[in-house]
């Protein structure tokens, strides 16, 4: 079952927010141009993983971190990082809806043009059906920007395009209500 491109992007960017808890400044920064993510859940095994492609830049890349510096901010009551060599590891306890979410998370980073990041997260209430869950993201860079994308260009396995710019300037989507 394909998720509606807004519940996708949102549940990319919350996973980012809860596996870079790192600010600005000790963020990693990672190449400009176009980039490929694939995101594997262990909640929809089987499913093929969901692709996405971003065209981004250094004024993107530091919109995004403080996009997801204020999503920690206002919704986790715990958001802990510790640098290790070439991971992130990160340990947050966030409130969505009425629920509590827990997540660890470690992201690898491989040098500019590469990461890994793998979320384990439990939800109190289950949410959306799920009491756990584990999602891996990953990305890489493939060159310079191409197909017409410019800085903040997202394309969506599905084909759908949207400028994450546009979702800066809007205040976050409020969460479904959790399922009991």
């Amino acid at each position: 079952m394909r998720r509606p491109a807004h519940r996708l992007v949102l549940a990319f960017v919350l996973a980012l927010a809860l596996a870079t808890s790192a600010t600005a400044q000790d963020y990693p920064r990672l190449k400009a141009g176009q980039w490929e993510t694939t995101t594997t859940s262990s909640n929809n095994p089987g499913a093929p993983p969901n692709k996405m492609t971003m065209c981004t830049d250094d004024a993107v890349q530091k919109q995004m971190t403080t996009f997801g510096e204020g999503m920690r901010r206002d919704m986790c009551s715990k958001s802990d990082l510790r640098h290790e060599g070439d991971k992130f590891i990160g340990n947050s306890v966030c409130r969505i809806g009425e629920g509590t979410l827990t997540s660890h998370s470690v992201m690898t980073i491989l040098g500019d043009t590469g990461y890994r990041t793998v979320v384990s997260a439990t939800y109190d209430p289950p949410f959306m059906g799920m009491k756990e869950s584990t999602t891996t993201i990953e990305g890489r860079n493939v060159g310079p920007c191409r197909d017409g994308l410019q800085p903040g260009d997202v394309v969506t396995g599905t084909g759908q395009k949207f400028n994450v710019n546009t979702l800066a300037k809007r205040p976050p989507p409020t969460p479904p209500a959790l399922a009991k």
